[in-house]
């Protein structure tokens, strides 16, 4: 599964005397527009994409756009089912090779910040600013993919307490309060990336923080 959005491999054909191009395969198109409108999101200065822009960038008529997505809201559906796929596809490997509950909350939070440096129009998504003037149906499914973050931070705290050593010590509450912490740490991380026009690596000393943050 990839980390980041790639472009679609646009073929061109000059067998023809036209010299004309083939038409994208199915799905191509779709890709593509996901991977414009991500690039379109990378912008420092935090301005509204709109269909007219992003088919001027791809080079289509805004109709062209309509025959792959309904509305501009089914495109940012596709990015957020893209970070969410991807980032609990990570999770699960993450859980699948780390025995440690420590380990595997350390390897989730590494791979968010990460997952956002890769991709920073991706963290405008994750962050909620490119969503504001959108439908608010995009609001909450985001929110939800972030609970679900959490949810598993929570959980791998969770097995850090049955693992004895300090964490052992911890009640329920704590672990939640914990989990809610760490996650406000990688929010934080984000805020600042997008803030600094993306100059301000959210993995920047991020070993140390996570130290800090996982110590006993």
């Amino acid at each position: 599964m990839r980390e980041s959005l790639e472009p679609a491999d646009i073929i061109d054909s000059n067998a023809d005397a036209g010299k004309a191009r083939k038409r994208p395969r199915p799905g191509e198109r779709r890709l593509q527009i996901l991977q414009v409108l991500a690039e379109m999101l990378q912008n420092p200065k935090a301005e509204r994409v709109t269909t007219a822009a992003l088919a001027a960038k791809i080079e289509v008529s805004e109709a062209a756009l309509y025959r792959h997505f309904a509305s501009k809201a089914q495109m940012f559906e596709g990015l957020i089912s893209f970070i969410e796929q991807t980032v609990f596809g990570l999770i699960n490997q993450i859980n699948q090779k780390e025995e440690s509950g420590l380990a595997q909350a350390r390897g989730i939070l590494q791979m968010l910040l990460f997952f956002a440096e890769k991709n920073p129009g991706m963290t405008r998504v994750l962050l909620g600013d490119a969503l504001l003037q959108e439908d608010d149906r995009l609001q909450e499914r985001i929110t939800q993919v972030l609970d679900r973050v959490e949810a598993s931070l929570k959980q791998a705290l969770r097995i850090a307490q049955t693992q004895g050593g300090n964490w052992g010590q911890l009640g329920q509450e704590e672990v939640s309060i914990r989990a809610a912490m760490l996650m406000s740490f990688v929010l934080g991380r984000w805020h600042r990336f997008a803030r600094s026009g993306f100059r301000k690596l959210p993995t920047e000393a991020s070993d140390v923080s996570l130290r800090l943050l996982l110590s006993e």
